[in-house]
C-alpha cells in the first residue's frame, strides 16, 4: 500500500505544468463537427432576425439589426466618397440630375406599395414622405456631388434610410448599392443603356437588394462557409480544395439567387413607376454580352448569365404581373400594397 501511496505523488508531479489533455469530443472529427455546427445554429437562433421579404415572401435569417446594417452603409459609403471625390459628378450635371429623378421614382414606387401593417420590419424603407424628394429649399448635399433626401425625411424616423445616389466618372459598365439605401452608378452604365427605362431597370435592381436586405443576408451565409470550411478541413488538408468547394456549394449559388432576386423584385418596381418592364429582359442579355454570356462560366460567378436572366422576367406569370403594375401606373393609378 505504502509503495503505490508514494508513486502516486511522484507522478503527479511529473505531469505538473503539461497542458491537460484536450476533451474528447475535440480528439474525435464527429464531435468537431457537432460543436461547430451546433455554435452555428446557436448564434443564428440567439442574434438571426427572422423576416419575410416583400415581393418574393422568401423567408430569410439575417444577423444583423436595420440600425447596424444602417451604420455599415453609411461608414462605407464615406470611404468610398473620399475615395473617389474626384471622379464624384456635381449634383446639377445632367447624369447625376438623370439618375436621381430616375431613382426617385423607383423610390416613390416602393414607398407606394410597402405596407407597413403587413411587414413592420421593412417599414423603415418608408420614412420618405410622398412628394418631399430633394425639394430645393430643404435639400441636403454632402459636397455637392451626393444627393440625399430631404431634412424631415431624415427626421421623421431614426431608423429611416437616407437613401443617396452617387454618380461617378468611370468607364466601367457597373453599379452597385451599399446597406441602407446608397446607390453608385458609374458613367460607364450610363454610355452602355441608353434610355430612361434601361437605367430604371438598374436603379430597380439595385433597390430590389435593399429592400431584400442582400448585403446583410450575405455576412450571414458567410458565417456558414466559415463553419463549413473548419468541417471540411477536417477530412481535406489542402486549403484551396476546401476554398473551391465552399465557394462552389454555398456563396456562388447563394450570390446567383439573391441577383435574381433583386432582378425581379427590380422589374416590379420599375413597373410601378412607370417604365415598361418589358425592357429589363432586353437589359440582360445585352449586359450578359458584355462578358460574352459563357454559360459554362456560371458555375463560377456570382451572377447568373444574361440569357438566364431574361428567361426568368420573361416568363408569363411575371411579365403579366409586372405588365398590371405598368398599366396602372400609365393610367394614373398607382397601386397601394400590391405586394
Amino acid at each position: 500500500m505504502f509503495g503505490v501511496f508514494i508513486e502516486a505523488p511522484a507522478s503527479y508531479n511529473a505531469d505538473r505544468g503539461r497542458p491537460p489533455p484536450p476533451p474528447r469530443w475535440f480528439q474525435n472529427p464527429r464531435g468537431v463537427l457537432t460543436v461547430a455546427a451546433g455554435t452555428g445554429v446557436l448564434i443564428t437562433a440567439y442574434y438571426g432576425i427572422s423576416e419575410t421579404i416583400p415581393y418574393t415572401n422568401r423567408n430569410h435569417f439575417v444577423l444583423l439589426p436595420r440600425n447596424m446594417e444602417k451604420e455599415i452603409g453609411e461608414a462605407e459609403f464615406e470611404e468610398l466618397k473620399e475615395t473617389l471625390k474626384e471622379k464624384i459628378l456635381p449634383e446639377k450635371h445632367p447624369h447625376s440630375v438623370r439618375v436621381r429623378l430616375i431613382t426617385n421614382e423607383i423610390v416613390k414606387a416602393l414607398q407606394r406599395g410597402l405596407s407597413r401593417e403587413r411587414a413592420p420590419w421593412y417599414a423603415a424603407l418608408m420614412e420618405i414622405p410622398p412628394g418631399k424628394w430633394w425639394r430645393k429649399d430643404d435639400e441636403i448635399v454632402v459636397d455637392k456631388r451626393v444627393h440625399r433626401i430631404p431634412k424631415e425625411a431624415q427626421e421623421h424616423g431614426s431608423s429611416g434610410l437616407e437613401w443617396e445616389v452617387l454618380v461617378v466618372s468611370e468607364p466601367d459598365v457597373n453599379a452597385f448599392c451599399l446597406p441602407a439605401g446608397k446607390i453608385v452608378v458609374f458613367t460607364g452604365m450610363l454610355q452602355f443603356l441608353k434610355t430612361d427605362a434601361e437605367i430604371a431597370t438598374i436603379i430597380g435592381h439595385e433597390v430590389g437588394h435593399v429592400v431584400a436586405r442582400h448585403a446583410v443576408e450575405g455576412i450571414t451565409i458567410h458565417l456558414w462557409v466559415v463553419i463549413l470550411k473548419s468541417i471540411l478541413k477536417l477530412f481535406i488538408t489542402m486549403p484551396n480544395v476546401v476554398h473551391a468547394i465552399s465557394n462552389l456549394l454555398i456563396t456562388l449559388p447563394f450570390s446567383r439567387r439573391m441577383e435574381m432576386e433583386a432582378d425581379y423584385i427590380g422589374m416590379l418596381l420599375m413597373a410601378s413607376a412607370g417604365y415598361d418592364p418589358r425592357i429589363a429582359p432586353k437589359v440582360y442579355e445585352k449586359l450578359g454580352k458584355i462578358d460574352m454570356d459563357w454559360t459554362e462560366k456560371y458555375y463560377f460567378s456570382t451572377h447568373p448569365y444574361g440569357k438566364m436572366r431574361a428567361q426568368l422576367l420573361s416568363q408569363a406569370k411575371v411579365m403579366e404581373e409586372a405588365m398590371t403594375l405598368y398599366w396602372e401606373a400609365r393610367a394614373g393609378r398607382g397601386i397601394q400594397g400590391f405586394l
